[in-house]
């Protein structure tokens, strides 16, 4: 019981304060973020009514501010898409059967690949109504800050940013337990302290 008890506070610890390492990095990477994203993820903020912060942040946790921002590939997603493409399972998620008619395995990869600053999986351009070259492409920051305005702006706009960073990560919103189910520990606290660190183009700090 005292081992158990110790590996629990263990891990919310480390789903609740960075650790010095991730901050060092964090800081480290927030010019170029800045460099790269900052003005488009200003003028996206405005357009969807979301929060330029937040954005600045979920980018610097999915792509650490890099451009390219990179392609990550999911194995389970592609199984499940599989899966309703081949009639084993109704849905997943806003996916079903029709939007994959005669979608060969290569498709299906695609759909199954993170893309873009936000990395947002390929299946998503379907509730965007766009091709994944759209959400990989030049205007990857406007598509992506489009799909969150539709999925969970509204609880950005509440300031629920706790909820924002675990909805983006898991798609459900963080658990009452206290304890996240995001692929790593640090992801919502490191985000809720980075958005201390960015602020709006012409707006002064006051951190």
């Amino acid at each position: 019981m005292v081992f158990g008890g110790l590996y629990v506070a263990w891990l919310y610890a480390q789903s609740h304060v960075v650790t010095p390492w991730h901050a060092s990095g964090d800081r480290a990477g927030k010019a170029a973020a800045e460099q790269f994203y900052g003005n488009e993820v200003f003028q996206a903020a405005r357009k969807y009514d979301l929060d330029y912060s937040y954005l600045m942040s979920l980018i610097m946790l999915e792509c650490s501010g890099k451009k390219p921002a990179g392609a990550r590939f999911e194995p389970h997603v592609f199984k499940r898409l599989q899966q309703v493409r081949d009639g084993q399972r109704p849905n997943y998620e806003n996916v079903k059967a029709h939007h994959l008619k005669d979608a060969s395995n290569d498709a299906l990869r695609n759909l199954a690949t993170s893309w873009g600053p936000f990395q947002l999986m390929g299946y998503k351009c379907i509730l965007l109504g766009v091709n994944i070259r759209d959400i990989r492409g030049p205007n990857g920051v406007d598509h992506g800050a489009k799909w969150i305005h539709l999925t969970y702006g509204k609880s950005m706009r509440q300031a629920r940013y706790r909820d924002c960073f675990h909805l983006h990560n898991t798609g459900q919103p963080y658990p009452v337990t206290g304890l996240p189910r995001t692929h790593d520990p640090q992801y919502v606290p490191r985000g809720l302290a980075m958005m201390k660190q960015f602020v709006p183009p012409g707006t002064a700090s006051l951190h």
